[in-house]
């Protein structure tokens, strides 16, 4: 596309965050994005489930499970929805999920469709993409919608000279 984008592109940005540096680089883009666009504004946060492995041979499980960090997204989220408003965006909505992080944001894009997703990428090296995962990897190849990944200079791969 050349030249800028229509005014009316992006009615709808969601912006997903993790309390991450990076996260907060995509949450200062997407708040510019809807402020330059008058856009809405909702603010994810996915907070991850935590695996419990267990033994077949094991007679016994304790039920002393880890809380999950569920209030803590909540206050990420809430902190993000006050820095958005105090920016001047003016319609803002946040949504704080527990579970599988991929899965959950991709059932929030289908649920409530945005023109446009936002997030960060922390720059994983190969080695640690294939066994680990990406989440803006799984992203980009599963959303229906536009997704613009941020980067910072440092997780930012360096460009051949010519």
């Amino acid at each position: 596309m050349d030249g800028p984008v229509p005014a009316g592109r992006f009615h709808r940005i969601t912006v997903a965050i993790d309390g991450s540096p990076i996260a907060h680089e995509a949450l200062l883009v997407a708040i510019d994005l809807a402020g330059r666009y008058g856009s809405e504004l909702q603010i994810a946060a996915v907070a991850p489930l935590i695996p419990v492995y267990v033994s077949a041979a094991e007679p016994y499980v304790s039920v002393n499970v880890m809380q999950s960090d569920v209030a803590r997204y909540r206050g990420i989220v809430e902190a993000a929805v006050k820095e958005a408003e105090a920016a001047g965006v003016t319609s803002v909505t946040g949504v704080a999920e527990e579970g599988v992080v991929v899965d959950e944001l991709l059932a929030l894009l289908e649920k409530s469709p945005p023109d446009l997703l936002v997030l960060g990428s922390r720059g994983l090296s190969t080695a640690k993409r294939l066994m680990l995962g990406s989440v803006s990897d799984a992203i980009v190849h599963h959303a229906t919608c536009p997704v613009l990944v941020v980067r910072t200079a440092a997780t930012t791969p360096a460009r051949p000279a010519g």
